[in-house]
């Protein structure tokens, strides 16, 4: 028996008994592919809009919230930064150097919507263990797509992170951020308006690579049969994208766009859709005038192809010369395609012959809402600690620690990536964030990706508050002040087990940690489906952060800096082993982050490094205050000597995990003004700078680590594995 054409494109035959109810009769087949599109879960957020209600998204500063391509907020002088985060999980999975390039170019032409020139590109990566063949190949291959496209548009990557383990064998994650200076008072929109206005396609060809891709796939787990699925992955063009950058860039400076939208997940018919609903009106296009790759397209085909480096334009009739002459000069085809009507509805002609005529906001706010099943987890069951094997060699496991994947440096990484182009990088990536001069600006950026994966399948609340403190607390260790964010919520399928329960739970721990350091969440992504019918992903809800310093000159850097400095332990996290990079599991019941404590702890690290009391900062977070100490000595070439108070166990003092700590170091002379900044903020001076090992001393023993061993083991790792 064959399977009918709606549930092929994955509509439900409850949504599709609503189409002709809101259409008024049955859909054409192109119509009703549209709809498929457009009501899949990438599209339409049918599983978690009304979640999305929960993060606080205003602020003084902010000037665009969630609802456009990308957030924007004010920085000053009459310039913005605009920001976004964004999955391109399943096209990854199934060609990972087109899907993880592709991911690129679509973040970029976000920010590119509102008008804003990229300058600076970010990824959070999660895959598989590097024991696995298949996650080795993932992995090597979308670092590669990441670095080729950011390298060929000359936009330095300049930070991010990577976690490998086994919930991911079977559905990596590749998120992509990408930030965007704009003029405040220039920035466009989406919306499309004034009747007889023109719509103006410019970039590349249209084709048929790429149809269903970005829609399709992150809207249905994955399966053995993922090759079947490669024509579904976009093709990537960079050097079309630069071009496109450049000219869409000069199109606003001159005041020749009413609007720009990207033609993303669903092509044409997501872009221009979106563009009438937002502006109440409709849009009649001419599918004869879309510029194509290959013969003979349906019309289906030209409307949901995703072809990449595509833009659409709004435009007065008044300017279309000058636009095409721009266009033309930076040789990108630009077609006319169609004009803003009154009615309302989506009309689109094919060979002289109307094919689609739909309400606009029948595919895009008509789009059904779904209640997740929220069933609750099983409760975290605190860590038997009598249960985890004591470590014979403290120092042997310092070293192994510091060589595990999820640990060791990235370099191998960032390596590939142009990092330092465009001249406005000022901490490199390796530290706990990366910072970037405004450019023509005296201040600077502040820019991280993190989550606490982990602890957000134990506790998804908790792990949500996790994952926005140790974004901030990162931000913070630069000297910045936390200022806007934006979120990548990758998790599995929502009508199954407890996951729409734990992304619920996961956005309220995020919006409570989020409201306690007042930051707005003015962008934002949902990935779900990341799962295989053998395992499905931890819940990974990634957040992007962006800080704020007023002086580009006196960002704080991790590295220890001169012999004899005193390093000193800020904040009151006890550490733990559950679920920590030393336990190497999700097992336990991590502390819930304190909201109060987490903000007092920030606070004080923004106030002392603008009094300009630190020499350098490093956020305790993965390996615990053992690994801390190692990266600081590491980065500065120079060791340390501290003393810790001996807690339950050697180890779990070592490397055990919490929020809220960290650790700093300054002359000996300013510690009396960071006690006094420090005020109830827990504060402890644990030892001084100096020497060529790190030493600590816990109770009557005193472990070492030499530091070229600890170069060896920590720098070794990726390198090793991939040869």
């Amino acid at each position: 028996m064959s399977v009918a054409l709606h549930r092929q494109l994955g509509l439900t035959d409850d949504e599709f008994a609503q189409i002709p109810i809101l259409i008024g009769r049955a859909p054409t087949d192109p119509e009703l592919v549209m709809f498929s599109l457009m009501w899949s879960e990438h599209c339409s957020y049918k599983h978690s809009r009304r979640m999305l209600r929960r993060f606080p998204t205003d602020g003084p500063h902010v000037l665009q919230g969630p609802g456009e391509n990308a957030g924007a907020v004010d920085v000053g002088d009459g310039w913005a930064i605009a920001l976004k985060v964004e999955s391109h999980n399943h096209p990854s999975a199934v060609e990972p150097f087109e899907g993880a390039a592709t991911g690129v170019g679509g973040i970029v032409r976000d920010i590119l919507a509102l008008g804003a020139r990229p300058i600076a590109l970010l990824d959070s990566l999660r895959f598989g263990t590097l024991e696995s063949a298949r996650s080795r190949h993932l992995f090597t291959r979308a670092v590669a797509g990441i670095g080729h496209y950011g390298n060929c548009i000359g936009v330095p990557t300049v930070g991010g992170e990577v976690v490998f383990d086994d919930r991911y064998e079977d559905s990596c994650l590749v998120n992509a951020m990408c930030i965007g200076l704009v003029r405040a008072d220039g920035m466009l929109r989406a919306a499309a308006f004034g009747t007889g206005n023109l719509l103006v396609l410019i970039g590349n060809r249209t084709g048929r690579d790429g149809i269903g891709g970005a829609s399709v796939l992150a809207s249905a787990e994955l399966s053995a049969d993922d090759e079947d699925k490669r024509p579904s992955v976009q093709v990537s063009d960079p050097f079309t994208e630069r071009k496109l950058m450049d000219c869409c860039l000069e199109l606003a400076a001159d005041d020749l766009l009413l609007a720009l939208q990207d033609l993303g997940a669903a092509g044409l018919t997501s872009a221009a859709s979106e563009m009438a609903a937002k502006g109440g009106v409709g849009l009649d296009i001419d599918l004869d005038r879309v510029h194509l790759r290959e013969e003979g397209m349906a019309p289906a085909e030209i409307l949901v192809s995703e072809s990449q480096e595509r833009m659409l334009g709004l435009v007065s009739p008044d300017k279309l010369p000058d636009v095409l002459e721009s266009c033309a000069r930076w040789e990108l085809d630009a077609n006319v395609i169609g004009t803003v009507t009154g009615t309302g509805n989506f009309t689109a002609r094919h060979g002289g012959e109307v094919v689609v005529d739909i309400p606009a906001s029948a595919l895009t706010d008509d789009a059904p809402w779904y209640e997740v099943p929220r069933t609750p987890g099983p409760a975290a069951t605190p860590l038997a600690l009598d249960a985890v094997p004591v470590p014979a060699d403290l120092g042997a496991a310092w070293l192994d620690l510091l060589g595990r994947p999820n640990i060791a440096s990235k370099r191998w990484i960032y390596q590939q990536y142009d990092h330092l182009v465009g001249a406005n990088t000022i901490r490199r990536p390796g530290g706990d964030a990366a910072v970037i001069r405004i450019p023509g600006m005296r201040r600077a950026l502040a820019i991280t990706t993190d989550c606490a994966e982990r602890h957000c399948e134990l506790d998804p609340r908790g792990g949500g508050r996790a994952s926005v403190f140790e974004a901030a607390r990162n931000i913070a260790c630069t000297g910045a002040v936390p200022y806007a964010a934006s979120d990548c919520l990758n998790f599995a399928n929502p009508e199954k087990a407890s996951t729409g329960w734990r992304l619920a739970e996961a956005i309220e721990g995020m919006s409570e940690a989020l409201e306690a350091i007042s930051v707005p969440v003015v962008s934002g992504n949902v990935s779900l489906y990341n799962e295989s019918p053998a395992r499905a992903i931890y819940p990974t809800p990634v957040v992007g952060m962006i800080g704020l310093l007023e002086d580009a000159g006196a960002s704080v850097g991790h590295a220890f800096a001169q012999p004899r400095d005193a390093i000193v332990l800020l904040g009151g996290g006890a550490a733990r082993l559950d679920a920590s990079e030393w336990l190497g599991a999700a097992l336990g019941a991590p502390a819930l982050p304190d909201l109060a404590g987490e903000a007092a702890l920030i606070g004080v690290m923004v106030v002392a490094a603008g009094a300009g009391l630190l020499r350098s900062a490093h956020d305790v977070s993965g390996g615990g205050v053992a690994v801390t100490l190692a990266e600081s000595a590491l980065a500065g070439g120079i060791g340390c000597s501290v003393a810790l108070p001996l807690g339950r166990r050697a180890d779990e003092t070592l490397f055990g995990e919490s929020g809220e700590r960290i650790v700093v170091t300054c002359r000996p002379d300013a510690l009396p003004a960071l006690r006094a900044i420090a005020g109830d903020v827990p504060l402890a001076v644990i030892g001084s700078v100096g020497g060529g090992t790190v030493d600590v001393q816990l109770g009557d023993a005193t472990v070492s680590l030499d530091l070229e061993a600890a170069r060896i083991a920590y720098e070794a790792t990726l390198t090793e594995a991939l040869a």
